[in-house]
Order: structure tokens, then sequence, then C-alpha cells
């Protein structure tokens, strides 16, 4: 089966998409797009690979869904076309960023600046029904997903993981910790992040120190 996906990642995903349960995904999603409205469009279901090369990837982001507001997945997590207006999750990483490296908060929420730069911005799930949070979940997607983060784990040396809250941390239980390096904290979200679990974690400089000390190039966030 043919997936439209970067070719820098094809050979590598390639098994996973010919496995049965990748092929019942398909077609759920196949379904979903026909019935319903979901996001993202389907032509940015794949961005996060076509964004970020396999062989320039230095840091994974997880994300958990798309967001599922009318115009606002592109299919990176957190990100949003230029034009749209910050959701809290990126408003408060946007805010940290600020507070962490002085880098000024930034009219675009459009993040393949980043990917352009080496960052995966990987939600576990790609896709979404409009207003349904969730909708897509227990469909493949996870198994996807875990795919991915395993695959880079073993053919990657000194990837970055940022693991942002509960859902994140229990995907990194694919990496190899003893060849890269992960970093956690709460999730951006109001809910957490008024509670204390996001603000102050300074994933953004610690990651380019980790960057720097490997002689790869730091990441202007």
């Amino acid at each position: 089966m043919q997936v439209n996906i970067a070719e820098s990642w094809k050979n590598i995903l390639q098994p996973e998409f010919e496995k049965p349960y990748f092929k019942n995904l398909v077609d759920f999603v196949k379904s979903e797009y026909t019935q319903h409205t979901c996001y993202p469009k389907g032509k940015d279901i794949f961005a996060a690979f076509d964004a970020c090369s396999f062989d320039d990837l230095k840091v994974v982001i997880i994300g958990q869904d798309p967001y599922h507001g009318v115009g606002q997945a592109n299919g990176l997590c957190f990100s949003v076309h230029d034009g749209i207006a910050h959701p809290p999750s990126l408003i408060n990483i946007f805010k940290e960023i600020e507070t962490d490296t002085g880098k000024a908060y930034p009219t675009s929420g459009d993040l393949s600046r980043w990917a352009q730069q080496g960052v995966l911005l990987l939600n576990a799930t790609l896709t979404v029904r409009a207003h349904q949070a969730g909708s897509h979940q227990k469909q493949g997607w996870e198994q996807f997903t875990d795919a991915v983060i395993t695959q880079i784990s073993e053919q990657k040396q000194g990837v970055v993981f940022l693991l942002w809250g509960g859902f994140a941390k229990k995907k990194g239980v694919k990496i190899d910790k003893s060849k890269h390096h992960i970093l956690t904290t709460g999730h951006p979200s109001p809910l957490s992040a008024n509670r204390g679990y996001w603000f102050g974690n300074k994933h953004f400089s610690k990651t380019n120190t980790v960057l720097k000390s490997l002689g790869k190039a730091a990441i202007d966030w």
C-alpha cells in the first residue's frame, strides 16, 4: 500500500504501511473524512514528516491529538497556520520560550520553522473529527506513532525528546535512554500550566545546550 509521505521516511515506515492494523486505519480515516468534517486536511495528515526529514531530525516533540477547531490543525503538533489565533497551549509554549531564551513572542503560530531545523512535531493521533477531541484515538494511530518513535530510537543517535504531560511520557517507553536525551515536564495546557507544571521548565535552552554538546546546531525557537 502506498502512503503519501516524504521519501526520507518512506523506506523506514513502509513495513508499517503493509500491516493489517494500518490498512484498517486507512479505511477508518477515509470513512471518517467522507462522512464527517475532520482535521487536518487530508494533504496535511503526514505534514510533520514532510516538514522534517528523517536525516535532519534531532529533536522530537510529542503531542496528543490535532486541534479540532475550524482551521487550526496543520499536521504539526501544537502548530497553527498563520492568521489563526494561537490556542492556549501554544500561547504557554511561546511564553516559556520568551522567559527561557529572551526571544520575543512571535506573531506566527506556524511551527514549520522549527520543523525545517530538525524538530519533528508528532501528534500521537494524526487525525480528529471536528469539535470532538480524542475521536480518532484507539483506531491504530497510536500503534503507528509508537513505531515511528521506535524507529527513531533505534536508527538515530543523540536525539532530544521533549515529553510534555502524562500522555507523552507514556510514549517515552519506546525510547532507548542510553542513546538519547529525554526532557519531561507538565503539559503546556492551562490546566497543567496554572498548577505550576509547565512554566520554568527551560526545555528550549536545555535542548540547545544538549545539541551544542553534540556538535549540532542549536534550534532558533
